[in-house]
């Protein structure tokens, strides 16, 4: 299916016609059972007749009598049969777009929201997806409902021709009526649609904020804010009720008159002998179904609303998702490259030009004041997002040429605020893996410090996630275990250790540095302690790569020091210290704990808290390494890497 944001009706042409072959079978059923129930009425005007006729002339009329009867039954048979099979293709149909609507936007990942926002993806989703999904019955029906007219003339014909004759010459007037209330309905829908999204917006945006809006006793403020564009919704709302009102008045002024004029030629030709009793009552009939101008305004109202409803579905399903590959990743330890990557948001340069090389096996921590770029680089080292120019590639294969399945084992992610799906605890953590077992969870909640609550929890790892009382550090270190469960070659932690204590935090990051070799950890740093850990640090600024290398090189850089809120003043030797101070008291206190031989241990193979790690054991980094003693020198490159110091810190340390 091709859909395109800047031809709505053509994506919502193919939208219907799509979901019309969907339901295809039923939407058949359904026109066979309107039209069989359109026949069924149809004929019936006819035995009425030619029994009224029998009746008045004494001759027997019993048989006509049951055949009315019977038709009267079977109309009221196919009635119930075509309310149910219109409700099961509606519901059938409703469910198919959601499906392929919820799959797109899970596919398009962050760029859905960012594009349409989360309250009007769910307005789609729910409330546009319900109208679109009444196309393929209300076309089916539509189909039987112009049976009746037609049905109805060539009854009048049959009858005597003058009758057709005189119905016909009013027929164009109710087409111009149809034709009108469809353009006018169109414009109403859209507008109604529309603002009912933007509402959804509001809504989704104050309930995402609600203990902000509470906190501040601004409910009644938010209150006003959601419901401002309610007068230009009902406006909205009742310009299409006055379209349809306009459409059904003129269709009930209009068809009397071609129904008077029919029964008028009728009388005439009854008192000229031409025409039967029988045939008056029937011909009077047929002019009623003929001028069913009624049904056909419903059913094209429905046409107007789901097709108004299928181009909004349309603008999201014209986004295009990423495209994978078929490649397979080859024997390889892990190393992520990023050449001259480019990332636009909103009209803004994100990321510019970055060139960074995390060697397999290795830490990288990514630091930078806020707006610098990190949570977009951390997105386009795992493809979460595509950088909008430059490549990125894991053991030299660009992502995208990557299949979708080898892609998402080979990277997993930790997040701030991590989403945590899952029936039980132990689902959460092992989301993502198509058989995880108990053992692998509870080895990763060891890892990520969250075995010792989760035990606590009323049902340890069978305990309802949504049961389970969680503070934000707990969630973080769920969404951490679930990460370590994943495995794969890349690790990003995406601020995933900032609420966390430092006692846990240095334990995670021990778990983090002594684990497999073959996994790239690609950590976002705010805090020193965190970046002390790593191995190499990357400096972001403004996009670009200021500078590569350890963080006690990096430390003595007083513009360094300030993306972390240090006071130039401040050495990295006092801020070591004082952060080896602060988590040998904490060590200390979590050692007196259930777990303190296990905590023991941990401190007893700690790294130096002062991460005072050699570059030149990092291939990533071509700057010049710093030992214990305060020596330096040159670091081995790794060839492709730009991490050069910009034009403003060359002069800053000048």
């Amino acid at each position: 299916m091709t859909t395109t944001a800047d031809a709505g009706p053509v994506a919502a042409g193919a939208l219907l016609r799509s979901a019309a072959r969907y339901s295809g079978a039923r939407c058949l059923a359904l026109s066979l059972v309107s039209t069989a129930a359109t026949g069924t009425g149809l004929l019936l005007p006819a035995a009425l007749g030619r029994t009224l006729d029998l009746l008045i002339a004494h001759a027997p009329a019993a048989r006509w009598t049951l055949s009315c009867a019977g038709l009267v039954l079977l109309l009221a048979l196919l009635d119930m049969a075509e309310a149910l099979l219109d409700g099961t293709t509606t519901a059938r149909t409703t469910a198919w777009l959601r499906r392929l609507l919820t799959g797109h936007v899970l596919a398009l990942g962050p760029r859905a929201t960012a594009r349409f926002g989360p309250g009007e993806l769910v307005a789609r989703l729910v409330g546009s997806a319900a109208q679109a999904g009444t196309a393929p019955a209300a076309l089916a029906a539509s189909l039987a409902a112009l049976v009746g007219p037609v049905g109805g003339v060539v009854a009048l014909g049959l009858i005597d021709p003058w009758l057709a004759a005189v119905f016909l010459a009013g027929a164009p007037v109710l087409a111009l009526l149809l034709r009108a209330f469809a353009r006018d309905s169109a414009q109403c829908v859209a507008r109604y649609q529309h603002t009912q999204g933007r509402i959804a917006s509001a809504l989704a945006e104050a309930v995402g904020g609600a203990r902000t809006i509470r906190a501040a006793g601004t409910a009644d403020r938010e209150t006003a804010r959601i419901l401002r564009p309610l007068p230009e919704l009902s406006r909205a709302g009742q310009a299409m009720w006055r379209a349809q009102g306009r459409a059904a008045a003129r269709a009930v002024a209009t068809a009397p008159l071609l129904q008077l004029g029919v029964v008028a030629v009728a009388g005439l030709l009854l008192v000229r002998h031409r025409l039967s009793v029988g045939e008056v009552l029937a011909a009077s009939r047929y002019a009623v179904l003929a001028t069913g101008v009624g049904v056909l305004v419903g059913q094209l109202a429905t046409l107007v609303r789901a097709r108004a409803a299928a181009g909004r579905l349309g603008e999201v399903l014209a986004e295009p998702a990423p495209g994978h590959g078929g490649r397979r990743l080859p024997p390889g330890p892990g190393q992520l490259e990023l050449r001259r990557v480019t990332a636009r948001r909103g009209g803004r340069t994100v990321l510019d030009g970055v060139d960074l090389v995390v060697p397999g096996g290795t830490t990288l921590a990514v630091v930078g004041r806020s707006g610098a770029g990190k949570s977009l680089l951390a997105a386009v080292a795992g493809r979460l997002a595509d950088p909008d120019s430059g490549e990125v590639s894991l053991d030299g294969v660009p992502l995208p040429e990557l299949a979708h399945d080898e892609l998402r084992r080979a990277v997993g992610y930790a997040f701030e605020r991590p989403a945590l799906f899952g029936t039980t605890i132990e689902d959460t953590i092992g989301f993502g893996l198509s058989e995880p077992s108990p053992d692998r969870v509870r080895e990763a909640a060891r890892l990520a410090c969250a075995d010792a609550f989760v035990r606590r929890l009323p049902h340890g790892y069978a305990t309802a996630c949504e049961d389970a009382p969680r503070s934000g550090g707990e969630s973080q270190r769920l969404g951490l275990a679930r990460a370590f469960a994943h495995g794969g070659r890349l690790l990003v932690l995406d601020d995933a250790l900032s609420s966390l204590d430092t006692v846990t935090e240095h334990h995670i990051a021990r778990a983090l540095l002594t684990g497999d070799a073959s996994c790239t950890r690609l950590l976002i740093a705010h805090r020193a302690a965190t970046a002390a850990r790593a191995d190499t640090v990357a400096w972001l600024e403004a996009g670009r790569i200021r500078a590569v290398g350890p963080h006690t090189r990096l430390w003595k850089d007083p513009a360094y020091r300030q993306v972390f809120g240090e006071t130039s003043e401040t050495t990295w030797g006092e801020a070591a210290e004082g952060t080896k101070t602060t988590e040998s008291a904490e060590s200390a206190e979590s050692a007196e704990s259930a777990e303190s031989a296990e905590t023991a241990d941990m401190e007893e193979h700690a790294p130096d808290p002062r991460g005072r790690i050699n570059a030149a054991d990092t291939p990533g980094s071509s700057h010049p390494t710093t030992d214990a003693d305060g020596s330096s020198h040159p670091a081995v490159g790794t060839p492709g890497s730009s991490h050069r110091p910009t034009g403003a810190a060359q002069e800053e340390r000048r």
